[in-house]
């Protein structure tokens, strides 16, 4: 029999529903049992019919009765029997052992090197860019009048390759500060670099391909593409940039960082770019160029891009983590028309399109001249933290122990050692004393180069004095 309990939270209908599945589920109830009319049984329990109607109405359509008006409402054949309670399992179904996902993320978060879980009053992160409250106050802004200004129309399944608008700035932008003109079709926004890699390696390559990777260089992209199933294959950096002339011949893709190499920090010469550019048209393969922090020279304006030379064959990659903020999650590959295409394919069926919030907001932060303004204003805040850090690491001697490189353009230095140094104990040293910094045999496949890469964006200039200072006591 059913019961109504007075002092229950729940609705009397969902009461009586959940001990009538249990009556039935157990076998209290067996199969063929006639229920009670609904006004009989409402009667009894001193409730409403509709009440019962509503019971009987979820029994059926849940499968567990059946209705008609010879027979009235009976229960069904109930097939499943109950295991009993001590040979359940108590876990679900386990997790395949994927080994090469468990490295992959392992590795990552040694080269990030930010979750030790300990404070430290100095850290010397290459990956973050300056924040401030001013910043924060424009973002909102335009978020703010980005959500009042929007139709509902934006708010319904998007483009694949992005919001109009937002491409449309980024067109101007590139078109006006780097010397890219290319149709709003040959961009496609993506949610940071990572994501852009992982859509190149499912849309233009095939699994077990070859991919060349500078050594040392950017660990997301050797990470992402060995994951994907890609032969990656490490070719050398000196002072010139990636060394082309070891390129494998089998190579299907290059991913360089020609303007400021991820790690080393140098830029890609003259005779070397043209070099890839030549080999690239004549081996067939993709360029990808990570063009991430070359906005920032301290010595002239930006370089060109390998993109504006050889538009056919190369994948531009831009991103506003480092530019803006990395946890808007906004990125761009910029590319021929076809390989765009053949992306926005895959981002339609594996992602549909990126959250519209973050779109609209990066338009109208860009179409009102805030990125712009924010962007010649955090460069005064480089020049300053990289006049800071070069200094201090000529006043500590620094310089005369140990090779100051990469000291042109973007975020950050190396401070290179000799091969044979201990890295990882410096490294931890320096952990102990409250100094976080980055070694630089996180950024290598093979390579045996040793020393740090020291970012300077997040760090104010006495802060950067002071550890670079207490940094030289531990090495010197």
């Amino acid at each position: 029999m059913l019961s109504v309990n007075r002092d229950d939270e729940r609705p009397i209908w969902q009461q009586l529903l959940d001990q009538a599945i249990h009556n039935i589920t157990t076998g209290k109830w067996p199969p063929g049992e006639l229920l009670l009319p609904s006004r009989e049984l409402a009667q009894l329990l001193g409730v409403s019919r509709s009440t019962i109607q509503i019971v009987y109405e979820e029994l059926f359509s849940r499968g567990y009765t059946e209705t008609s008006t010879r027979s009235g409402t009976r229960v069904v054949e109930w097939s499943y029997v109950p295991v009993p309670a001590e040979n359940v399992a108590s876990r679900g179904p386990v997790p395949p052992e994927l080994p090469l996902l468990n490295v992959a993320v392992s590795q990552m978060n040694s080269w990030f090197r930010g979750k030790e879980y300990r404070n430290v009053e100095i850290d010397f992160s290459p990956h973050e860019p300056y924040l401030d409250e001013h910043f924060q106050k424009k973002w909102r802004q335009s978020f703010l009048q980005a959500s009042a200004e929007t139709d509902l129309a934006s708010w319904t399944y998007g483009n694949a390759y992005g919001y109009v608008p937002l491409r449309e700035e980024i067109q101007r932008y590139l078109s006006l500060e780097r010397g890219i003109h290319v149709h709003i079709d040959q961009i496609l926004i993506t949610s940071g670099a990572q994501h852009s890699i992982d859509l190149i390696a499912q849309a233009l390559l095939h699994e077990g391909e070859t991919v060349s990777v500078e050594d040392p260089g950017f660990p997301a992209a050797w990470l992402t593409m060995k994951y994907r199933g890609m032969n990656v294959v490490p070719v050398p950096v000196d002072q010139y940039g990636l060394q082309v002339e070891r390129l494998p011949s089998q190579c299907k893709l290059a991913f360089v960082t020609p303007s400021h190499q991820c790690a080393v920090g140098v830029i890609m010469s003259e005779p070397r770019r043209q070099q890839l550019l030549h080999l690239s048209t004549q081996q067939q393969f993709w360029i990808v160029e990570d063009d991430y922090d070359s906005e920032f020279r301290y010595r002239g304006a930006p370089l060109p891009t390998l993109f504006s030379q050889q538009p056919q064959n190369t994948l531009y990659m831009m991103s506003f983590s480092k530019m803006v903020a990395p946890a808007i999650r906004i990125s761009a590959i910029i590319g021929p028309m076809e390989a765009i295409h053949q992306l926005a394919r895959v981002q339609e069926l594996t992602y549909r399109h990126l959250p519209i919030m973050e779109q609209l907001t990066l338009a109208h932060f860009i179409e009102h001249g805030h990125f712009m303004r924010h962007m010649r204003r955090v460069r005064n805040v480089y020049r300053r933290r990289h006049e800071a850090m070069t200094k201090a690491i000529s006043a500590t001697g620094l310089g005369e122990r140990f090779t100051l490189g990469g000291v042109e353009t973007g975020l950050h230095v190396l401070l290179e050692a000799e091969k044979t140094f201990d890295e990882e104990a410096l490294t931890n040293q320096a952990l102990e004393n409250g100094i976080r910094v980055y070694p630089l045999s996180t950024y290598c496949l093979e390579s045996d180069r040793k020393g740090w890469v020291l970012g300077f964006a997040k760090v104010e200039e006495s802060q950067i004095e002071e550890g670079i200072h207490r940094l030289a006591e531990l090495l010197l």
